[in-house]
């Protein structure tokens, strides 16, 4: 019993490291944004959006669109899915016509980083407003 949590502690490391290795701090992930959307609590006008994270641990990412001069941090959290990613992209909440990034996906990985939900998105899912998921092709440069 012993041995089986400690292998699955030493997989869950291994990944997260495989994960790290695709997006450190040189690399980041660039995707056109067709529309202004919300993170951290402010909007990003539609644009060039770079990804890349600002802490070693992963645990802070940092968005900026150069276009419009927005830079901005935002918290985030790791989550492990069943399969890897087809593609490296962009995850977005929309509420109607309001955009909400919601979690970044890597290239061959069953990690992705998902970021917290913002005041207004509550507000729009607590008023019970139909939410779809749209994922933005995006690569890593």
């Amino acid at each position: 019993m012993k041995q089986a949590k400690w292998l699955v502690a030493v997989t869950l490391m291994l990944l997260s490291g495989v994960a790290f290795a695709q997006l450190n701090s040189d690399s980041r992930i660039v995707a056109q944004v067709p529309f202004n959307f919300t993170v951290a609590n402010r909007i990003v006008p539609a644009g060039k959006c770079e990804v890349r994270m600002a802490t070693m641990d992963g645990r802070t990412l940092r968005i900026s669109n150069a276009d419009s001069d927005v830079n901005l941090f935002s918290p985030s959290y790791q989550t492990e899915g069943k399969q890897g990613a087809p593609h490296y992209a962009l995850v977005f909440k929309r509420y109607g016509d309001r955009y909400f990034l919601s979690g970044i996906k890597l290239e061959g990985s069953k990690i992705a980083y998902r970021l917290p939900e913002s005041k207004v998105e509550a507000e729009l899912r607590a008023q019970n407003e139909p939410a779809t998921e749209d994922i933005l092709l995006a690569s890593l440069e």
